[in-house]
């Protein structure tokens, strides 16, 4: 097999746990808004679990580009009307302030010396439907040593249209088959490989994506599966 030149990663679930970082964040807004006794967790995957239905009408191109922080926000507010808090009842800047925590991931524990190593000898970035401020944000919280970010505003779509693995080979002049992407999720390294990219499976506990319902455990045969960066990067660089 050809070794790849960029490693590209899929963030949410792969990089950054971002169940654990959103609940939190979800427990303290609740807590400061006399609303502890409603479930963070639960609340954190119905957030979570409008985005597919939200973003499908900008993949079809039936609505206009819309930044995750939109997206979100938007979503945000119908999850907790669904349970039971009234909006116009709420700070603005609580609302803003919890949005804003999808830039506050927190890395997983092999993320950032797995993404280190690989750098050594490949480009390393995310490909993400995050928009390019988040994702820098999300990085400079985390640590997260991207050699440069590609923001799902770059591709003006979503994952798992071909346009958003294209385009990012495109912004870093690469061919997508001397393109890696690493990911937990099947459904994005399917996509990624029908684009032509090289695939490799992180197997990472709690990323199952809520939005898709019945997402399947993975069976597929990637190029590589692994159970974290760490492992990935001793891989490559021994190849």
């Amino acid at each position: 097999m050809t070794k790849p030149e960029v490693l590209f990663f899929d963030v949410l679930g792969t990089v950054v746990d971002w169940r654990g970082s959103i609940a939190a964040e979800v427990s303290s807004f609740l807590a400061r808004n006399n609303a502890a006794h409603i479930d963070a967790g639960a609340l954190a995957d119905a957030w979570v679990g409008r985005y597919d239905s939200s973003v499908e009408p900008i993949r079809r191109g039936l609505q206009s580009f819309a930044t995750s922080d939109v997206v979100n926000l938007s979503n945000l507010e119908g999850t907790l009307e669904e349970f039971g808090l009234k909006i116009s009842e709420l700070p603005h800047a609580e609302l803003v302030h919890l949005n804003q925590a999808w830039h506050r991931l927190k890395p997983w524990p092999d993320s950032v010396k797995g993404i280190s190593n690989m750098k050594e000898r490949f480009v390393v970035a995310p490909l993400s439907d995050g928009h390019t401020r988040l994702l820098v944000n999300m990085a400079k919280h985390g640590g997260l040593p991207w050699d440069t970010v590609v923001g799902a505003d770059i591709s003006r779509t979503y994952k798992p249209m071909p346009q958003a693995y294209l385009r990012a080979c495109e912004v870093l002049g690469v061919k997508p088959h001397n393109a890696m992407l690493i990911a937990a999720h099947d459904d994005d390294l399917r996509a990624a490989r029908e684009c032509g990219f090289k695939t490799a499976l992180v197997v990472r506990e709690n990323a199952r994506d809520p939005s898709k319902t019945g997402e399947p455990g993975s069976n597929e045969d990637w190029d590589f599966s692994v159970g974290n960066l760490i492992e990935l990067a001793n891989i490559l660089l021994a190849a």
